[in-house]
């Protein structure tokens, strides 16, 4: 079965963002239990499952990010009732955050330094992270899920990590407008140039992983209608090398037409998915897996 956020207006029902892949699991012949997900976030993990029917075996999360603790004290209390998460929560740590993954992705992905801690860096530690990143040239900014790709110029992008008022201008603003939801501490990528559309914007595939092989290959939800056609052998070998079961990998070709970068990785339960995507074939496998 696979376990969704349900509607905090109408708690019965899934949540309206993730009700297309209830319909589907159910069309499937596969069922489906709630998760009350901001009593998750409030720290109140028992009102969080109550809608969990105790027993019936293991569960696939499919719905919103869920911080590292939570995601552990959710699992716990699931176990409880007999309804353990198919994702323990240290897979689900080393896919969701950087620190978890970049280790093994380490050099078919931007160089990356990151600076624990959700106050933000010092002086001192940001200028050794730049210096550990090569001193010059352009990077973004992020913390250990999320950029602010939003605000490029003012919260993610540094064009010289050499112009420390600069780099720590927009680091400091990334800190402040992340606010409550910064998380682990701030990392530096060193910024990359990639393929483009006519819009200009950087053209991403998103591919989902079930036990090491891809499940489902197809654009980025930022740019659904791209055609996109990634080569994967490489990346295969570092999925399964990562040892997460259900994982996504955002890729980029270079800008030269050269080879596939890996810009993200996540966790498959919390990677949204594309207009247009194949739901069917990416649910199948996961009720396939789970017994449902």
């Amino acid at each position: 079965m696979i376990m969704l956020p349900a509607d905090p207006l109408t708690p019965g029902r899934p949540d309206p963002h993730y009700l297309p892949e209830a319909r589907r699991v159910e069309e499937l012949s596969g069922g489906f239990v709630l998760l009350d997900h901001d009593a998750l976030l409030a720290g109140d993990v028992r009102a969080a499952v109550r809608r969990v029917p105790a027993g019936g075996g293991p569960l696939w999360y499919r719905g919103w990010m869920v911080p590292v603790p939570a995601y552990a004290a959710l699992a716990e209390a699931l176990a409880e009732r007999g309804r353990p998460l198919l994702t323990s929560p240290a897979s689900y740590a080393d896919a969701h955050e950087l620190p978890g993954w970049y280790p093994v992705f380490e050099g078919c992905t931007p160089d990356s330094v990151w600076v624990p801690g959700l106050a933000g860096p010092t002086p001192e530690q940001l200028a050794e992270a730049a210096r550990q990143l090569g001193g010059h040239g352009p990077a973004i900014v992020k913390d250990y899920v999320k950029s602010r790709k939003h605000e490029w110029a003012e919260a993610c992008y540094v064009p010289e990590l050499g112009d420390r008022a600069g780099l720590a201008r927009v680091v400091g603003r990334f800190v402040e407008l992340q606010g409550e939801f910064l998380t682990g501490g701030v990392v530096l990528r060193r910024f990359e140039e990639f393929r483009k559309d006519t819009s200009g914007r950087a053209v991403e595939a998103r591919v989902w992983w079930l036990d090491g092989e891809p499940v489902l290959v197809g654009p980025h939800p930022d740019c659904p209608d791209a055609d996109v056609r990634p080569e994967l052998d490489g990346i295969r070998q570092l999925v399964r090398a990562l040892g997460c079961r259900f994982v996504t990998t955002d890729l980029a070709q270079a800008a030269d037409g050269g080879a596939w970068r890996v810009v993200e990785v996540g966790d498959g339960q919390v990677s949204d998915l594309p207009r247009g995507a194949d739901l069917g074939r990416l649910l199948s496998s996961l009720l396939a897996v789970s017994g449902g």
